[in-house]
């Protein structure tokens, strides 16, 4: 069976549209979640155990160094970038921060997540870029589609999202494979996950 990786990014009205996606993630779901949601320093936590308590999966905050494993969620802590790397020997994936300048006007910018995805070692990333102002994710989500052209990417659609800011940038660049109503996410990103809740 194909390897999936899940990479959701989310901004303005991305706690709630969170919580609606997550809700819909079943018992049972393998694939990791990674997800970068733009807020400051200090808040992510009390997100994670909402999002934890709604779900049927696993949902912590994501801890430096900490490896990737299937059945669970992870949330980006607020004011750094969350990104990825591939160990060399045994190929683990391990969350690595940085804590560099805003990129997009962001930190967590979620173009960092998508970009280290490049060399995840999973065969397929499944992208989700939810409600949010500005473009973050359009840039991280062209390069990983450009190296690995089966990454697939639901955007949710205008008139579900808060802002339509985010989504809109990726479906205007071409980048987006389908475009659904927030409460379709989740059946979209089982389904193409090939689980079927």
């Amino acid at each position: 069976m194909n390897s999936k990786i899940i990479a959701i990014a989310s901004s303005t009205g991305g706690p709630r549209a969170l919580h609606t996606v997550m809700e819909g993630i079943p018992k049972g779901f393998e694939p990791p979640i990674l997800i970068v949601q733009h807020m400051p320093h200090g808040f992510t936590a009390s997100l994670a155990e909402r999002l934890n308590d709604a779900c049927g999966i696993r949902v912590k905050e994501a801890e430096e160094g900490e490896v990737v494993k299937s059945g669970t969620a992870y949330l980006s802590q607020g004011g750094l970038h969350m990104t990825v790397k591939r160990e060399k020997t045994g190929g683990r994936l391990v969350i690595r921060y940085q804590d560099g300048p805003t990129r997009e006007g962001v930190k967590p910018c979620a173009n960092y997540m998508y970009e280290t995805l490049v060399d995840c070692g999973y065969d397929q990333v499944i992208c989700a870029v939810l409600t949010g102002m500005g473009a973050d994710g359009t840039e991280g989500i062209a390069a990983l589609k450009k190296a690995r052209p089966n990454t697939y990417v639901i955007a949710q659609n205008k008139e579900t999202s808060t802002v339509y800011g985010m989504p809109k940038n990726i479906v205007s660049h071409g980048l987006a494979d389908i475009e659904v109503p927030l409460d379709h996410v989740a059946q979209e990103i089982v389904h193409r996950a090939g689980m079927h809740g």
